[in-house]
């Protein structure tokens, strides 16, 4: 197929390498002219992954127009509050069956919707629209390493895109519950700051462990009052990319999360970063969204209350311990 990737970051750059990699004719967009005459040059990104050699058949485009026309597969893997822009942009040259798998993980702000919801409201179509998450580190896809993903949509998109994706030591599974795979692949971000700022503060194997297991009870909370099916939590963009992103060195969310613990301030962490860092604009959303929904999540509440209020990393670890106690499943 011929696919575009739009989106030059870490992650956009991982699943161009995979596309190219099963053979692919694969076009990868980045804004940045600049670097795109790097990647084309010396078949590696100057920013992301730079030590990571790119196909020799990948080629960067610039030029959003000419590279949403080459798109057999169109790939959306831009920021969350990019999302909407770039694909307005882009509109004009896809033509109205092309599928798209949207990798981009997040909840819209101000719209509180999901990435599936921000594509298919912009393209008219959501039944061509698929969405690829699951435990999946871009370092690991980009040097080969096993991967497991999966790409929820209606049956035909969702076949097209974990077909395309599938090959080699990576494997792409589907399922129709786009709901529970766009709220488990997006809120794991918001705990991975979570597990960060425990670990930070020295808390231990047991609160990280906690963490971990009240955080996915609260995805599941807000996920089937989205209408998702509850066993997806149970899956590789519940549980397996929950896990993955709060415990893996290289999740930048919970970098930030251990840079918090550690007393530093949000812009210098950010700053340093050089990155997206999702779980922190995911943060504002999903309190947003589980007010308007009346649902409790007590450790996205205190995530938020650290990131937006200033609330000292110490004692919103510690409100969470300060809790009423409950039964389990509530």
């Amino acid at each position: 197929m011929r696919c575009t990737v739009l989106g030059a970051g870490s992650w956009g750059t991982a699943l161009a390498i995979q596309l190219a990699r099963v053979g692919h004719d694969t076009v990868l967009w980045d804004r940045n002219a600049d670097r795109c005459d790097e990647i084309n040059r010396n078949h590696r990104n100057p920013r992301y992954l730079t030590e990571v050699s790119l196909p020799e058949a990948l080629v960067a485009e610039p030029d959003l127009a000419r590279a949403a026309a080459h798109a057999e597969l169109l790939v959306p893997v831009v920021p969350s509050h990019a999302l909407r822009e770039v694909l307005e942009a882009a509109r004009a040259e896809l033509s109205d069956d092309l599928p798209v798998c949207c990798a981009t993980k997040g909840l819209e702000g101000g719209s509180l919707v999901t990435m599936h919801d921000v594509c298919s409201q912009v393209l008219g179509s959501p039944e061509r629209v698929s969405l690829l998450y699951g435990p999946s580190f871009a370092l690991e896809v980009a040097r080969g390493l096993p991967t497991a993903v999966v790409v929820a949509g209606e049956e035909a998109a969702s076949h097209v895109a974990a077909e395309a994706f599938h090959g080699d030591l990576f494997r792409a599974y589907h399922t129709h519950d786009v709901v529970g795979v766009a709220v488990g692949g997006s809120i794991k971000n918001v705990m991975a700051i979570a597990s960060g700022v425990s670990d930070g503060l020295g808390l231990g194997a047991n609160a990280r462990a906690g963490i971990i297991t009240r955080g996915l009870a609260e995805i599941a909370r807000l996920a089937v009052a989205m209408g998702a099916e509850p066993l997806t939590m149970m899956g590789l963009a519940g549980i397996g990319d929950l896990v993955l992103t709060c415990t893996g060195n290289l999740s930048r969310n919970r970098r930030v999360g251990l840079a918090l613990g550690a007393g530093r301030s949000l812009d210098d962490i950010l700053a340093e970063l050089g990155e997206v860092a999702e779980g922190v604009t995911t943060a504002e959303s999903a309190h947003a969204l589980s007010r308007s929904l009346e649902i409790e999540m007590p450790i996205t509440q205190q995530i938020y209350e650290m990131l937006y209020e200033g609330t000292p990393a110490q004692e919103a670890l510690m409100s969470l311990m300060g809790r009423v106690r409950r039964a389990e499943r509530d």
